[in-house]
C-alpha cells in the first residue's frame, strides 16, 4: 500500500529521510509531493490524493475545523527557522544584526527565493525586505521560484557571484552546493513549527496515523 503524502517544502528531507524506515516497519511506501504551503493547500483542497497533510500549525487548524482533516490526529512534527544561504566556497555574508543583513542584502548581485505569495518563508523575506526599507532597492534583483527547493537549486547551480538566497533552513541543508550562513537575526527572525494530520478521506486512517507520527 502508498501512504500519499502532502507537504509544504521545508518536511520534504525528513519525510523522504523516514521513507525507508517507514516501508520496513509497516509494509507500505510513502509516496510524497512537496512545494509552498499555499499551493500545498490548493492541491489538497481540490482533491488530490493525500494521507497525511504536513502544514503550517495555523494552516493544519483552518483545515481541521473545517472537516476536512482525521479529528485529533494533529502532531506537531518540528520547527524551522528562515535562513540565509550562500553557494558553496562564496565569502559568507554578515547578517549578524538589522543592520547587517540591510548591507549585505543590498550588496547581493542576486536574492533567491521563494514564492513571496504562497511560501511562507517567501511572505516573511518580502515583509523583511520592506520592513528593512529595501524591497524597491532589491526587486530588479528579487529571483522568485515556485518554492524554497527550487530557489535553492537555482542558486547552488546559476553561479553568479555575491548571490544570496532565505528560505527555510531545511531546504538549505538538503541542497548539495550551498552553505547555511545561518537565521536571521532575532528582529526579522521566524521560527514556523511544521505539523501533520491526517486527511478525512485517508485510504487507511490507522496506517497513516503511524506516518503522521
Amino acid at each position: 500500500m502508498t501512504v500519499h503524502v502532502l507537504g509544504g517544502g521545508a518536511v520534504k528531507g525528513l519525510v523522504t529521510g523516514l521513507q525507508d524506515v517507514f516501508a520496513s516497519a509497516n509494509a507500505a511506501t510513502i509516496e510524497g509531493a512537496f512545494s509552498a504551503v499555499g499551493t500545498i493547500r490548493e492541491r489538497f483542497e481540490a482533491g488530490e490524493p493525500c494521507d497525511v497533510l504536513i502544514l503550517t500549525d495555523p494552516l493544519i487548524d483552518e483545515l481541521a475545523s473545517s472537516g476536512r482533516l482525521l479529528a485529533g490526529s494533529a502532531r506537531p512534527i518540528g520547527v524551522v527557522h528562515a535562513a540565509v544561504a550562500v553557494p558553496t566556497g562564496q565569502p559568507h555574508p554578515d547578517i549578524a544584526t538589522p543592520d547587517a543583513l540591510r548591507a549585505s542584502l543590498l550588496r547581493a548581485s542576486a536574492l533567491y527565493v521563494p514564492d513571496t505569495l504562497r511560501s511562507t518563508a517567501g511572505r516573511h523575506v518580502l515583509a523583511t525586505l520592506r520592513a528593512l526599507g529595501i524591497a524597491e532597492n532589491l526587486a530588479p534583483r528579487l529571483r522568485e521560484f515556485a518554492n524554497g527547493e527550487t530557489a535553492m537549486r537555482a542558486l547552488a547551480t546559476d553561479g553568479l557571484a555575491d548571490c544570496v538566497g532565505c528560505t527555510q533552513n531545511t531546504e538549505i541543508l538538503s541542497t548539495e552546493g550551498l552553505d547555511l550562513v545561518g537565521v536571521l537575526p532575532a528582529a526579522y527572525g521566524l521560527a514556523t513549527t511544521y505539523t501533520a494530520a491526517v486527511s478525512a478521506s485517508a485510504a487507511d486512517p490507522t496506517l497513516a496515523l503511524t506516518a503522521a507520527v
